[in-house]
């Protein structure tokens, strides 16, 4: 039977400080939605905490699973103790969840429920000191996965390898940037988190670091942190955009020496050149890049923020103006769009960038013309043999083809927008990635 908590806000460490064992169900609730690329860290570390102690945990793998029969439900419970995580504010819940969070049946916390504390993460409920540094439990998920691939090697390595493969940690957290679309904007610095020993798996072949700016932390505190990795001798990665704007030959060298898994990984978010501030933070990236390309010839992607600033023509032709740049370097930009987005009359102009920057084979073979064009021919059902990626400038039907009435979201998007903005469009539509990157590229 749930036991009525006397606050659910976070995690109560002191109730499971008892010698009667509990049966602790655990949900992810991004997970049972839309499903997730990654584990919650948090539910891990809550999870080993739990077993420490001596109780008895489970991932909770579908909410069928609980029978939600308010208000029978709380008595009839097979568990003691539900937690409950959110990391994305668009998850839905069963409103069944929500009545038992209402009345202080279930743990529960993260940034997905930020707007319940005035979007100030300060104000967020944090785990308990000994649950944030306890080793994370890395078999949560097991049952779950087992249950969504049937135990198959390769669809676990495909879909889950995240969760199977990787130790993961926060060595630095906190930032020194502000930026406003961040959880993190309120903080005003980077300070030591985790040593490397609390969260490694030693059976477990690589690492993952969620770090806040690990290129913003201390000279010290940087160096301690990736020497610490080093000496794992396991590949290991940041998984948050880095600060390519604090670059410097040290660190770049660094970089390039060590057994780093994967791209590496930063963020190019600003384009106004027009304002003092923004045009400094563009000069810096450029900066960055330029020093990161002296020493690194491997694959390197940036993180390309689009409709935060506005969700206009202006914010398309500086996401376009972003993705030249990064060609002239021989960077891949990966889009991430705002959620704001979704109000914009280029909607699907926003998609279609996304789609085409972030496939490489598509993004390093085809311009965004040609991108457009290789959907409307697909679209079409025509069915062309490509020998070389290039592609024309114009669809153009083969003789005696009837083409369908309508044209493809991708197409059309591509069409309107150049009708409207011949200019932009003239500017950027056709640029190619193998016709301006000057850097030989290494997987």
């Amino acid at each position: 039977m749930l036991r009525v908590l006397k606050k659910n806000k976070g995690f109560d460490s002191t109730m499971f400080n008892r010698k009667k064992k509990l049966r602790v169900g655990i949900i992810d609730a991004d997970l049972l939605d839309h499903g997730t690329r990654h584990p919650n860290l948090a539910l891990e570390k809550i999870s080993g905490f739990c077993k420490a102690k001596g109780h008895e945990v489970r991932l909770i793998c579908d909410y069928g699973e609980l029978d939600l029969k308010i208000p029978f439900f709380p008595q009839d419970s097979e568990y003691d103790v539900i937690c409950l995580s959110q990391v994305f504010k668009f998850t839905k819940r069963p409103s069944e969840i929500d009545f038992l969070i209402k009345n202080k049946f279930i743990y529960y916390g993260g940034t997905g429920f930020l707007e319940e504390f005035n979007d100030d993460v300060k104000q967020l409920p944090t785990l308990p000191e000994e649950v944030e540094h306890h080793m994370p439990d890395y078999t949560l998920y097991d049952e779950y996965i087992k249950k969504q691939t049937g135990g198959d090697p390769k669809k676990i390595k495909r879909d889950y390898d995240d969760y199977v493969s990787y130790s993961i940690g926060f060595t630095t957290r906190g930032c020194i940037r502000h930026c406003a679309f961040c959880v993190n904007r309120e903080l005003n610095g980077v300070y030591p988190w985790s040593p490397v020993s609390e969260f490694i798996d030693e059976t477990r072949p690589k690492i993952y670091l969620w770090d806040d700016n690990i290129m913003a932390a201390p000279a010290g505190v940087f160096n301690q942190v990736m020497g610490n990795l080093i000496a794992t001798g396991k590949p290991f990665q940041f998984r948050q955009g880095m600060d390519i704007r604090l670059m410097t030959d040290e660190k770049a060298v660094l970089f390039k020496n060590v057994k780093y898994y994967g791209d590496y990984i930063f963020a190019f978010d600003h384009y106004r050149l027009d304002d003092p501030v923004e045009r400094k933070q563009v000069e810096q990236t450029i900066k960055g890049i330029e020093i990161w390309k002296k020493y690194v010839t491997r694959e390197t992607k940036l993180y390309v923020l689009v409709a935060f600033d506005s969700q206009d023509e202006r914010d398309i032709e500086g996401t376009f103006w972003r993705i030249q740049k990064l060609m002239e370097y021989g960077c891949l930009p990966y889009i991430m769009r705002f959620e704001e987005y979704n109000n914009s009359r280029f909607k699907t102009l926003y998609t279609q960038l996304a789609r085409w920057c972030n496939q490489p084979s598509f993004f390093k073979k085809m311009s965004f013309r040609q991108y457009c064009i290789r959907n409307e021919e697909y679209h079409q059902g025509i069915q062309k043999k490509v020998t070389d990626g290039k592609y024309p400038k114009k669809l153009k039907f083969p003789k005696g083809f009837k083409p369908k009435p309508t044209y493809c979201a991708c197409y059309r998007a591509m069409m309107e927008f150049e009708q409207e903005f011949p200019e932009i469009a003239r500017r950027y539509y056709d640029l190619r990635f193998e016709d301006i990157n000057p850097y030989k590229i290494k997987k």
